[in-house]
């Protein structure tokens, strides 16, 4: 039975399975493509946010980066009540 087991799993680690693996707690930015998984949007839609100001990126000679820092900050300030509401 167990070797039936053996036999159904992949023998190659998918793609999906190497980024968690590669995950480090410890990086202070990310390439675009890794704020966009922990953010769980899309490339484009982290693009988006990145051309629109709402998430800042710093250049890294010719790399762009995402602070971790700008993801928390993100996340914190849509996390906040909307002060512009007013009770009718």
């Amino acid at each position: 039975m167990a070797a039936a087991l053996m036999r159904d799993l992949p023998d190659t680690i998918t793609e999906a399975d190497a980024d968690e693996v590669d995950f480090d707690p410890t990086l202070l930015a990310l390439r675009v493509e890794e704020a966009a998984r922990r953010l769980s949007v899309g490339r484009t839609t982290m693009y988006a946010l990145i051309r629109d100001g709402v998430i800042p990126t710093v250049l890294i000679g010719r790399l762009r980066r995402v602070p971790v820092q700008a993801i928390s900050d993100y996340l914190a300030d849509r996390m906040r009540p909307n002060s512009q509401t007013t009770a009718a």
